[in-house]
């Protein structure tokens, strides 16, 4: 399949992203391999308002992903790793789309943007932390060039979480 990627426009996310994300996520296959049920509207609050601080120190973020429409359809970037288990100290590439917006190409199309964005920011590397079964995001680590380098001890769940990495800049490996 070599069709050419959508085009997609990434932004800092806004108050207003926080109840555009609560919208596009509040689907049970969106939440399948995140929690599994819908989060309530303060969690995006919060992880909307971390994500402009990370842009504001960090120069990047967990962006809005938006479509050539305006629509807001989920939101793909990276962050460091916010828990206290897995790949500690580590940047991690993510992204999470509204089922409407699955299979056309934009969880890849974004993330690469990411990478684009991480490499002029000078991050050496990036991590995905994925749950076994998630194949759709499987597919988006393969597409990205990643490999599966190791798995963590989930804390909650009775299984491994994988852990893909990326060289993105040449010289030092981490």
């Amino acid at each position: 399949m070599n069709r050419a990627l959508p085009v997609v426009r990434l932004r800092v996310p806004t108050d207003e992203d926080a109840v555009a994300w609560h919208r596009v996520f509040d689907d049970p296959d969106v939440m399948e391999f995140h929690g599994g049920r819908s989060a309530g509207l303060s969690v995006y609050e919060e992880l909307t308002a971390r994500q402009r601080r990370h842009d504001a120190e960090l120069g990047f973020c967990l962006w809005t992903l938006v479509g050539e429409s305006g629509q807001v359809m989920g939101f793909t970037g990276a962050q460091p790793w916010p828990q206290d288990w897995g790949p500690k100290g580590e940047i991690e590439i993510g992204w999470r789309l509204g089922r409407a917006f699955w299979g056309e190409g934009y969880a890849t199309a974004a993330a690469q943007m990411t990478l684009e964005r991480l490499r002029a920011a000078g991050v050496p590397s990036v991590v995905a932390m994925v749950r076994p079964g998630n194949e759709r995001s499987i597919a988006v680590t393969r597409r990205l060039g990643m490999e599966q380098a190791e798995s963590f001890p989930h804390p909650r769940l009775q299984e491994d979480a994988l852990c893909f990495r990326l060289q993105l800049q040449n010289g030092h490996a981490q």
